[in-house]
């Protein structure tokens, strides 16, 4: 089958959402003061108001359509930790916890496991850990039914993989990713409910491929165009999946295949390599 007939499978039945609870963080402190991605260029700075405007869109959109958001305090010297997906992976109640390649960025692994710590009661957290690997949160590990697809190549260790699965007894499918623009698991692949999956092809290894080609034989497949934009690096509760606006391509295919696009400009914080799911930390209580 063509992968332009795949783009237009029609569902069999309506989507169906739920309402989930995500973490943010406030882009108060967002720079773009060093390089740590193809995205970054310090010599172009961010325009912070810009980015705390579209940032405070995102969180208003997620409230409009009925998910909970719970905030993080920003930390004055760590400008990324707007991204808070990259803070830890919370599922059945567990939190595995972010250890990061960049120094610029290690203090963040910390003050999320710390904020967890501080609301595990409210959130009903039942157990947390600090991982001995190099793990990047929900950049590199992403839940779909009762498995993750953790990725590796650029940020994340293998080795993290083992002790995923060992702390939260699932499966964990490693993919390996190739193209620096796509360094983490979440600027290539989006989860869109718990069977499918949209990704670029050309962000994987090609045994990598064959796995996601065997597991998602009708996964959306995005476009160069779309994947350049950051449109994978999107947030789906099932049926409505906010992403960013200029990946139109995308916003059709989805649209194709009944789920509801709900686009949003997030340009300023793609300066730093994150869109949407970038900013959205999943809590799975």
């Amino acid at each position: 089958m063509s992968t332009q007939a795949r783009t237009n499978v029609a569902p069999s039945a309506p989507r169906i959402g739920s309402r989930r609870h995500y973490l943010m963080c406030r882009p108060t402190y967002f720079t773009v003061e060093y390089a740590i991605n193809p995205w970054m260029h310090p010599e172009d700075p961010a325009d912070a108001g810009k980015a705390i405007a579209q940032w405070e869109n995102l969180r208003r959109t997620y409230l409009e359509l009925g998910h909970e958001v719970s905030l993080i305090d920003p930390v004055d010297g760590l400008p990324d930790m707007v991204f808070a997906a990259n803070g830890a992976t919370v599922v059945d109640g567990k939190v595995f916890g972010a250890r990061f390649r960049y120094a610029e960025r290690a203090a963040e692994g910390e003050a999320y496991l710390a904020w967890f710590k501080e609301n595990a009661d409210k959130l009903g957290v039942t157990d947390l850990v600090m991982p001995t690997a190099t793990v990047e949160g929900e950049g590199d590990l992403l839940t779909i039914g009762d498995k993750m697809l953790a990725g590796t190549g650029f940020r994340t260790d293998v080795a993290a993989h083992a002790e995923l699965a060992a702390f939260l007894d699932r499966e964990v499918v490693t993919l390996h990713l190739v193209d620096p623009r796509f360094y983490h698991l979440d600027t290539a692949l989006s989860v869109l409910d718990s069977d499918n999956v949209a990704y670029y092809p050309k962000a994987f290894a090609p045994q990598s491929l064959d796995v996601l080609r065997r597991l998602f034989p009708d996964a959306v497949l995005a476009s160069d165009d779309d994947a350049v934009v950051l449109g994978l690096n999107a947030v789906s509760d099932g049926r409505r999946v906010v992403l960013p606006e200029q990946a139109t391509g995308l916003i059709g295919q989805l649209t194709e295949r009944g789920y509801e696009p709900v686009p949003v400009d997030l340009s300023e914080l793609r300066k730093a390599g994150g869109g949407p799911k970038c900013c959205t930390l999943e809590i799975r209580s």
